[in-house]
C-alpha cells in the first residue's frame, strides 16, 4: 500500500477491513451496495513529510535524515556524497585528521556537485591551536555547514566561526555566513548554543579585528546555533542520556529561550543516539524531532571510511556488546567514550592506563610488574621508545606539549598513554590485523538493535549495507509504523504482525514510492 495514498479501515460483519479506494460520505446505509461504516481514515505520509519542513529547508534536504560525523574520516567523503545525492545530509568526520586531509575532503566534496554536505568541528581542549586552525580553514574554504560536537562550553574559535559572515540579504533577512548545528547532551551546554554569542567573546573578536562591528551586532540578535542535536545514548563521546527524556527537555529549553530572545526563526532540535530501527525512528519524529541523526549503524556500511574487519565486527554486535572507556582527546579530564567491547581488549586496556595515570605521578612510580605488563601487552615497546615516537608526533602537531611533558613527568605519561588510545582507532580504520585485539571502535547500542532488526534479511550481510538503503528503510519503516499507530489511535485493532516492517531492497522502495 502506497504511503502517498490515503486508505480507510471499515467495519464489515463485525470485523475490520482495509479499503484502499472509494470515498467517504455521510449515510445511514450499512453493509449494503458496497457501503460500510468507517472505522478509521489514514492520510498519506510521504517520506518527505517526516520531521520539520523548516529544518529541511534550512539544511537544503529532501529527507530529514543526517549521518553524523564519525571521526578519523569514518564518515567519509564517499558516504557524505552518497547521502547528499539522495537528498539527505552527511557530516564529514574531520575529528582526529590533519588539516591537509580535511582540506582534501573539502576539495572532493565541492567537486561532487551541488549537494548538501557539512564538516565536523570537534572540541579540542588539549589542543586549542588545532581548533583555531580548523576554524580558519573552514572560513577560508567557505564550508557551508559545520557540526560542532563534544563542546563543554563556547570557545573563541567557535564563536568566531559563528559570527564571521553575518549579514542581511536583499529582503532584510538576517543570515549567518554558514549554518551551524551543535550536538549536545547537557542542558547547560544546550543553553549556551540556544543563546546569542557571549558579549565578552564578541568584544574579544572585535578587539582583535577578526569580525566587523556589523557582524558582531547582527550575531548578537541570533542564537549560537541554527540547530541542536539532542545526543542520547550514542557511540563515541556520550553522556548515555535516555532519548525519551532528553529530547523533550531540549525542545522545552529551546521554546523557553525562543520566547526570551524573540529570534526571527526558531532553532531546530533533532535527535541522535539509538536511531537504528523503524520504531526508534518513528518515535523520534513522534516526539517532535526536527530530524534524526544516525552514526553507529552507518559505520557498518560499505561507504564508511573504516576497514572490512571493523564492518564485520559491527555486523555481529549485540546491544550489550559495548562499554565506556577513557577518550584519547580528553584523557586527562577523565572524559569517556562508548566503544565496542566484543572482540577487542581495548576498553579494558584503556581503563587500566587511566587507572595507572590517576594513581601515580610519574611512570617510574608504577610497580615494576605493572610497568612490564603495559610495555609488553599494550605499548609493545619499552616506555622510552614509546615516548620518542610520541614526541615525534607532537613535534609536528603541537610542540608545546613536549615542553610541558619535559617539565611534568605525569603529563609525559599521559601523552604516551594517549598515544596508544589515539592509534587504537587508527588500527581499526586501517584494519591492522596484528593489532586487532586493540581496535577502538566507537559504537552505541543502536548497532545491536539494528542487527536484531535486519537479522534474516539481505541487510544482515555487511557487504549489502549501503548508507542510502539503510536510511531509506528506516524512513520508510518509520512512516509505516506511524500510519499503523494512527489506525490504533482511532480504536481499530491491527492483526498481529501487520505493522511489522522488514527491510526492502532499493528497487522495492522505489516501486512503493511511485504509486
Amino acid at each position: 500500500m502506497s504511503l502517498n495514498q490515503p486508505f480507510c479501515a471499515v467495519r464489515h460483519k463485525g470485523e475490520s477491513a482495509v479499503a484502499p479506494g472509494g470515498r467517504v460520505a455521510p449515510t445511514d446505509a450499512v453493509d449494503e451496495n458496497g457501503v460500510f461504516p468507517l472505522a478509521a481514515w489514514v492520510p498519506p505520509l510521504p517520506l518527505e513529510n517526516l520531521g520539520s519542513p523548516d529544518a529541511r529547508r534550512l539544511l537544503g534536504l529532501r529527507y530529514a535524515y543526517i549521518v553524523g560525523a564519525m571521526a578519523n574520516g569514518i564518515t567519509s567523503v564517499e558516504l557524505v556524497s552518497a547521502m547528499g545525492a539522495a537528498g539527505m545530509l552527511g557530516i564529514f568526520g574531520a575529528g582526529g585528521l590533519p588539516l591537509e586531509r580535511i582540506e582534501d575532503a573539502i576539495d572532493r566534496l565541492e567537486a561532487a556537485g551541488p549537494i548538501p554536505w557539512g564538516i565536523n568541528l570537534i572540541h579540542s581542549p588539549a589542543n586549542p591551536d588545532l581548533e583555531k586552525a580548523t576554524v580558519d580553514l573552514f572560513l577560508r574554504r567557505h564550508v557551508p555547514l559545520v557540526s560542532a560536537s563534544a563542546f563543554l562550553g563556547l570557545t573563541l574559535p567557535l564563536v568566531y566561526l559563528r559570527v564571521k559572515g553575518f549579514h542581511r540579504d536583499a529582503d532584510g533577512n538576517l543570515l549567518p555566513g554558514r549554518r551551524l548545528i551543535a550536538k549536545v547532551s547537557r542542558v547547560e551546554v544546550a543553553r549556551k548554543f540556544l543563546s546569542p554569542p557571549p558579549e565578552k567573546l564578541l568584544r574579544e573578536l572585535r578587539n582583535a579585528n577578526l569580525v566587523s562591528a556589523e557582524e558582531a551586532q547582527l550575531a548578537a540578535a541570533m542564537p549560537m546555533a541554527d540547530g541542536i542535536t539532542a545526543e542520547a545514548d550514542s557511540g563515541g563521546h556520550t553522556d548515555n542520556r535516555p532519548a525519551l527524556t532528553l529530547l523533550p527537555t531540549m525542545v522545552a529549553l529551546r521554546d523557553e529561550l525562543q520566547e526570551r530572545f524573540g529570534y526571527p526563526r526558531r532553532v531546530e532540535v533533532g535527535l541522535a543516539g539509538g536511531i537504528a530501527t523503524p520504531e526508534s525512528t518513528a518515535a523520534a519524529f513522534a516526539m517532535g524531532a526536527a530530524y534524526v541523526l544516525a552514526g553507529s549503524i552507518h559505520q557498518a556500511c560499505c561507504e564508511a571510511g573504516t576497514s572490512a574487519a571493523v564492518r564485520r565486527m559491527l555486523a555481529e554486535t549485540r546491544q550489550a556488546d559495548i562499554a565506556m572507556c577513557p577518550s584519547a582527546d580528553m584523557f586527562e579530564m577523565g572524559v569517556k567514550v562508548q566503544v565496542l567491547k566484543r572482540g577487542t581488549m581495548f576498553p579494558l586496556r584503556a581503563a587500566r592506563l587511566y587507572e595507572l595515570y590517576s594513581t601515580h605521578e610519574r611512570w617510574e612510580d608504577i610497580p615494576a610488574d605493572q610497568r612490564a605488563m603495559v610495555e609488553k601487552e599494550i605499548l609493545r615497546s619499552d616506555f622510552e621508545t614509546a615516548w620518542r615516537e610520541t614526541r615525534t608526533f607532537f613535534e609536528a602537531r603541537e610542540p608545546s606539549q613536549i615542553a610541558r611533558a619535559e617539565q611534568q613527568p605525569r603529563h609525559k605519561m599521559a601523552l604516551v598513554f594517549r598515544s596508544y588510545l589515539g592509534r587504537a582507532s587508527g588500527w581499526a580504520v586501517g584494519g591492522d590485523a596484528d593489532r586487532r585485539i586493540d581496535y577502538q571502535i566507537w559504537c552505541g547500542p543502536a548497532m545491536g538493535a539494528f542487527n536484531q532488526w535486519v537479522r534474516g534479511s539481505f541487510l544482515q550481510a555487511p557487504d549489502e549495507r549501503d548508507s542510502v538503503t539503510v536510511a531509506m528503510n528506516l524512513l520508510f519503516g518509520a512512516a509505516v509504523r506511524t500510519r499503523a499507530n494512527w489506525v490504533r489511535l482511532q480504536g481499530v485493532a491491527l492483526p498481529p504482525g501487520s505493522d511489522r516492517f522488514r527491510p526492502l531492497r532499493p528497487e522495492e522502495i522505489r516501486a512503493y514510492l511511485k504509486t
